[in-house]
């Protein structure tokens, strides 16, 4: 999805690899914590991020600025903005029927995944699937409302091959202590859309400084994902109400999981009938799951001796 200005945000993530250090911990906080910042004054965000004062009027400088107040009034323009989404959604939405709701939204979400389909790049998907074969270890990072996307990517990637980690952290520090051993042999798989996520974005960046392949699901070229990534898989989630919409990207997914199925059909075979025998075995799926299709639901269970006799 273009950006339909260039705002605050937008800058940052377009500046974000070539700030300095200090700066980059500034862009992180104020992306993670934007309704806490907007508050603050130069000398408590430094403060609070471990920088100094004039560390963040500089920061300020270097997105354009004149100033830090400058800055700030930018920085509450993009809140109120991201505030008032959910009266731009009772003015769209306030008079129709909740059938009228029910075909507008699934019809956006149709448009987004024909959007999909025109703008995926083809060479980039067939890489990442030979990629993610071809690693040692993958691992896999997506955050907030993109955790349901990582989630449901490893279940099945862990039906087709080994050596699969989810990073599952509120914490940068933690992220980076799960991925410490990855390396030039591994790849890692970065899920994020707007509002992007800083720590997705720190965990590809330190991929890259190990030399690790480095694959994006996003929204957009203009993504911050992009940085540190040569393989980039673009599906379309621009918000129809308060909500992401994750149609697209999960049907992106879809399609990575059959790819790679078909690229190594016998190991996948293999591997359902070793996880079949194991539920067998140990009748995983007894008060679990009903399968309608192949046997007779496993509701009636053997009855004690003279059971039900009067």
């Amino acid at each position: 999805m273009e950006q339909q200005e260039y705002d605050i945000i937008t800058r940052m993530n377009d500046k974000y690899m070539k700030m300095s250090k200090g700066h980059k911990a500034i862009a992180a906080y104020i992306s993670d914590h934007y309704e806490e910042a907007v508050f603050m004054t130069a000398a408590k965000l430094g403060e609070t991020v471990g920088v100094s004062e004039s560390t963040v009027v500089r920061f300020a400088s270097a997105l354009g600025y004149d100033g830090y107040p400058e800055f700030q009034k930018e920085l509450e323009k993009w809140v109120r903005n991201k505030l008032n989404s959910v009266q731009k959604i009772g003015a769209k939405y306030g008079k129709s029927t909740q059938s009228e709701i029910l075909h507008s939204v699934l019809t956006a979400d149709i448009q987004k995944i024909q959007d999909t389909i025109v703008n995926l790049d083809a060479a980039a998907f067939e890489a990442a699937v030979d990629t993610i074969l071809e690693a040692d270890t993958v691992y896999l990072v997506g955050v907030r409302s993109c955790e349901p996307l990582a989630d449901f990517l490893h279940f099945y990637l862990n039906m087709i091959r080994g050596n699969i980690v989810l990073v599952k952290t509120t914490s940068v520090t933690e992220m980076f202590e799960q991925m410490i051993r990855i390396g030039e042999q591994d790849a890692v798989i970065g899920i994020s859309f707007p509002r992007y996520s800083m720590r997705t974005l720190k965990a590809i960046e330190f991929a890259n400084d190990r030399n690790a392949k480095v694959i994006t699901i996003t929204d957009s070229i203009h993504s911050p994902m992009n940085l540190y990534s040569s393989c980039n898989l673009l599906a379309r989630s621009d918000m129809v109400s308060i909500v992401d919409s994750l149609v697209a990207p999960l049907s992106v997914i879809n399609a990575l999981v059959v790819a790679l199925c078909l690229k190594r059909p016998e190991s996948v075979k293999k591997n359902l009938e070793t996880l079949e025998m194991v539920w067998n075995n140990y009748q995983v799926y007894l008060n679990d799951e009903i399968n309608f299709i192949d046997e007779e639901p496993m509701l009636h269970y053997p009855q004690a001796s003279g059971q039900g006799q009067l």
